[in-house]
């Protein structure tokens, strides 16, 4: 059973959508049993760091999917602010994030962008794959679409999967075992992000 966990925040059926155009089936749930027995989780994300990881808490689901996630293994992708709630903390915020991953999450630097680059970040760019991964396979020339202000920063470089260039080299995507994340939306990026997601759902 592929999950879309609903913690009260997200596209859930935009991603939903997206993943059935794949031809992969997948649930939105909340639901103890349904993670209990999920093959694979996506952790969505829209909007204030702190916010996400408040609804997550106060959803109560965070130590089932630790368990499931960090003990138990299952493949996770997270998704915008759901990527960024893997690392240890936000400067969006104050409230501690994950530590699923060690780095932070901080804002775009100004100075070392163009006059025309705006934050946030909203558009399509291109990625450049920073090591093999099941991830990215049967994809040629790929962009995905942004709508960020903050990206991630990791501690160990050897989880960073995707970056992107946008004034300058960011993180995009990280893989560790089987911890994936983007910080692009899959779900609005057309014919790439249905492979990526297929991808996740048929290769992990």
């Amino acid at each position: 059973m592929f999950v879309i966990v609903d913690y009260g925040v997200g596209n859930l059926s935009s991603i939903q959508n997206m993943l059935k155009k794949a031809g992969v089936s997948a649930v939105i749930s909340r639901k103890f049993d349904e993670i209990e027995n999920a093959s694979k989780i996506l952790l969505p994300g829209v909007g204030a760091f702190d916010n996400c990881i408040s609804k997550l808490d106060e959803s109560g689901l965070r130590p089932i999917l630790e368990r499931r996630i960090l003990q138990e293994k299952i493949p996770v992708l997270g998704i915008c602010v759901g990527l960024q709630m893997f690392m240890e903390k936000s400067e969006e915020g104050t409230l501690p994030g994950l530590g699923w991953i060690k780095g932070s999450t901080i804002r775009f630097k100004p100075e070392h962008m163009s006059a025309y680059q705006k934050i946030p970040n909203m558009g399509w760019l291109e990625i450049q794959a920073q090591k093999p991964s099941r991830l990215l396979m049967e994809l040629k020339d790929p962009r995905f679409y942004f709508v960020h202000s903050y990206h991630v920063k990791l501690d160990d470089m050897k989880n960073e999967l995707i970056t992107a260039q946008y004034g300058y080299d960011f993180t995009v995507g990280i893989e560790k075992e089987n911890i994936l994340g983007v910080q692009f939306h899959p779900e609005k990026s057309h014919r790439f992000g249905m492979q990526l997601l297929k991808n996740f759902a048929n290769n992990y």
